[in-house]
Parts: structure tokens; sequence; C-alpha cells
């Protein structure tokens, strides 16, 4: 068998033996969401990084220069990895019940709360308004007035339609697996991006992708400070506009139980581990640079299917003061900060939180599913960007 064969199956199989400490060093080509920067890397020219996963990386480094820089599509084919397979993902299946809150946002200025539908209708008479900042409540049910005028009842009040703004909820959900893939994967995290024939280069290929669309990696070369990553025959993508989950089935350094999390500050992602298989993987949004996700191995200490989440102080401008009615599928694990579902922005894949991490409705409910009371959870940032000190720290937030 010739020696590339044999490195490519030999590192195939130490992928899945046990890891080092999970707090070692960056591995050598991390990757950020497009709104991050990161300073250039040493890297060959040319690698197969996709069979180097960090732990990897950083236990074996000898083993992946073994891998590059020839053919990697001839090394996958030989093998029976490419053609592309489709990842072993299956129908996902969530049990009762699926919350339906409905959501609206008041004004940043504060809207009117009315004692009664036919206050709101007139528009005389409040009884209130909402406090000045990011405020959306949840809504039960709608009136229709005489002339047509719209009202909802929300647990402060009755508002008119004209003075609020429906919430958009994305239904997008994440991966369940029948298995752990073969290979990376992840999602766009900037919507119609094209892709290159050559690294690098302004020679497109004619393909375009959506927002949080899903790719598989099969290969990646260093240009300049960054780094792109094969998604198909002749097609690249430049490292800021994807979020890439590298499987690793080893339990982080302390995990003491057979399913745990991982919240990948750097990929903006979300996975979950089962009996030494990735079994979901989601595309989230973690805290904002002086609000970050604090890494470190935290365990679930309350779970609750909705909790408002509120923050700041009450400011003449709205500009400092939020409140959340109804976060749902929440999951707390570090102070105030928690994995919970997210109904007031879509930015998936780039830093947008002020210390959880937000997920879609439905990719929150799975995880609320999966965990219990004391389930790990181990965030770590790959890049070294994110501060470790304590004291830079607070509560967190939504």
């Amino acid at each position: 068998m010739p020696k590339r064969l044999i490195a490519l199956l030999f590192a195939l199989n130490i992928a899945l033996q046990p890891a080092v400490v999970a707090t070692a060093q960056a591995p050598s080509v991390p990757m950020l969401a497009p709104s991050a920067q990161t300073a250039a890397q040493e890297s060959p020219s040319v690698s197969a990084d996709y069979l180097c996963p960090p732990r990897l990386q950083l236990r074996h480094p000898e083993l992946c220069p073994e891998l590059g820089p020839a053919s990697e599509l001839e090394e996958l084919a030989r093998l029976g990895l490419y053609p592309m397979k489709p990842l072993p993902t299956v129908d996902i299946s969530l049990g009762p019940p699926y919350l339906d809150f409905v959501y609206l946002r008041m004004t940043r200025e504060g809207t009117p709360l009315y004692p009664t539908p036919e206050n709101a209708f007139a528009g005389t008479g409040p009884s209130g308004v909402s406090p000045r900042g990011f405020v959306f409540y949840s809504y039960y049910n709608t009136y229709t007035g005489p002339a047509e005028e719209i009202a909802y009842r929300t647990g402060f009040g009755y508002v008119r339609d004209e003075d609020v703004q429906k919430a958009t909820i994305t239904s997008r959900r994440g991966m369940e697996f029948s298995r752990t893939p073969d290979r990376p994967f992840g999602w766009v995290v900037s919507g119609g991006i094209c892709s290159q024939i050559t690294p690098g280069s302004e020679d497109y290929s004619g393909n375009c992708y959506v927002l949080h669309q899903k790719v598989q990696i099969y290969g990646s070369q260093q240009v300049g400070e960054w780094t792109w990553y094969r998604i198909g025959p002749d097609e690249w993508l430049e490292q800021r506009y994807l979020s890439i989950v590298f499987p690793d089935t080893t339990p982080p350094e302390g995990v003491e139980d057979d399913r745990w999390i991982v919240i990948n500050l750097y990929e903006q992602n979300a996975t979950a581990y089962q009996d030494g298989e990735l079994v979901y993987a989601a595309v989230v949004s973690t805290g904002l640079p002086g609000v970050w996700t604090r890494p470190g191995l935290f365990q679930v200490w309350a779970k609750l299917e909705a909790d408002d989440m509120t923050g700041g102080e009450i400011t003449p401008d709205g500009s400092n003061f939020y409140f959340l009615d109804n976060v749902p599928w929440v999951m707390y694990f570090d102070g105030a900060r928690a994995l919970h579902g997210t109904y007031w922005h879509s930015n998936y894949g780039s830093q947008a939180s002020r210390g959880c991490v937000n997920m879609t409705k439905a990719d929150a409910h799975w995880f609320f599913e999966f965990t219990s009371n004391g389930t790990y959870v181990y965030v770590w940032d790959p890049s070294g960007n994110t501060p470790s000190d304590p004291a830079l720290f607070g509560e967190g937030g939504a």
C-alpha cells in the first residue's frame, strides 16, 4: 500500500483515540465568523486539515504534513470518501410540547399599553407604557375592532398593531446524525457568497450559496492570512465565510459522563456528543467582545421551558436596557449565561449575544430534550482570542 494511503488511514484511526487536555494551544488553522479577525498563522501552503482535527494536530503533528500537498480528491476517491457522500443525518423528532409563543417588538421609546381591546382600538386611556429600550413581549390573542383595527393581548396590557412589530422566527434547524460524519462539515455564514475555482483568486466557479447552506470540507490551503477550504471539485471558500465542525468524539478533560456539549467560540457552532458519537450540530451566536461567553467546563444547573431575560438600565434614549419575554428552552450553565432559543435576531454564525449561546428555537428545543441538570458544557476558543481572566466576566446575559 502506498505510504500516503497508510498515513491517511492511520490518521483517521488516531482521530478516534483519546484526546489531550482540551485547554492546549489553538490549532494551526482556526477559523472565524465573518465579523471576526485573526492574525496570520504559520501553516503549510497546502494541507489536508479535514483529516487533521485540532486535537490530532496537537497530539501527533508529525502525521498532518504526510497528508498533503498531494491530490486530495484522488486520495479520497481511493478511500471511497469521494465523490461526495451525503452526511449521515436523520429526521429530527422532538418530544412535546413545542412552545407556541409569538412575539412583538415594542418601540424604542416605549409602546402604550391599554387596559382593554376597546381602548387599544381607539388609542385612548392607556394604563401604562412599555420600558424604553430593546423590549419584546409575547402575545396570546388577537382582536379586531369595528374599523378593522387590530390589538394584541400581552401579559402587560393590550397593544395596537400600528405601535409594534411582529418578530420573525426562523424555522431553520441544525443536523442530527446517526453516526459521526466522516469529514468536517459546516455552514455558509455569509449569504450570497460565491465559490472560487482556485483559492485567493477571482476566478469564480459560478456556484453561489445562501446563508446557512450546508457544506462538507475536502481540503484546505493557506493564502496570506486566511485559510481557504475546498467544498467540492474546483470550489473553494475563504474561512471567514464558513462555520466548520471538526468532529472530535473524545470527551474534554473533566467530563465524567457519556454525553456532553461543545461550544466552539471561534467557529460559532454547538455540537452534542453521546456514547462516543457526534449526534447533533448547529450554528449559533455567542457573546460579543466585552460581553464574551466565558471559556471553560460547566454543567447545566437549571432548565426552564421559558424565562424572562432583562438587563441594563433604562435611559431616555432606550439604548441600554433590554427585556425579552418568554425566552424559550433555557439551559443555564454559567451564572446567567445559558443555551436558549432566540427570536430577536437570526445572525447565527456571528457573535451577537451578551454572553449566552443563542440558538434557533428549533435547535434550542433539541438541546433542551438532550440535556438534564448536570450535563457538561465545554466552551472553548481554539484561536485563543477570548480572554480567560475571570475578572473580565460578569454574570452574563441574553
